[in-house]
């Protein structure tokens, strides 16, 4: 007897994993690009994720280990640092650290690409994320995002 199986792509692993955390929210966006094209954006953490997500100013990666896992150093716009344990691949891109959580995912539509994104600051002790400014951090990542493409593209 065999178990069966669900393939989901990026976007719909990170609304499963999302809906598992209190107070988080997905927001998501397509650009009408290949996917391609805008993942070597979205998924560039060193040159261009601090261009697009609203506090980030700063990250620098560097290998967690043979599993192909990383870690993230970052630095936000207001001094802060944190050290994210990072899980990059194509499409996916989902960064923990001791307060902060970001997910980021990808995937291919008739209409381009759609891109979701979900984050803030983790509740010690919980897994939960502090509600306020969530919906609104994630919609302004993904429109800094689609406006940093639409500018490497024109």
């Amino acid at each position: 007897m065999s178990w069966p199986v669900a393939e989901l792509d990026p976007v719909r692993r990170l609304r499963v994993l999302a809906a598992a955390i209190p107070g988080a929210y997905v927001a998501e966006r397509v650009i009408p690009a290949p996917f391609a094209a805008v993942w070597a954006v979205a998924g560039d953490l060193e040159g261009e994720f601090g261009t697009f997500e609203p506090d980030m100013r700063r990250l620098t990666l560097e290998p967690a280990g043979t599993d192909g896992r990383l870690v993230a150093r970052a630095r936000s716009r207001y001094g802060m640092r944190a050290r994210f344990d990072v899980d990059l691949r194509p499409g996916w891109c989902w960064m923990q650290s001791r307060f902060l959580l970001v997910g980021l995912a990808a995937t291919a539509v008739p209409e381009g690409t759609l891109v979701a994104q979900t984050g803030g600051v983790r509740v010690p002790g919980r897994a939960a994320l502090v509600p306020w400014g969530v919906r609104t951090a994630g919609e302004k990542a993904l429109a800094r995002l689609a406006a940093r493409f639409a500018e490497r593209t024109s």
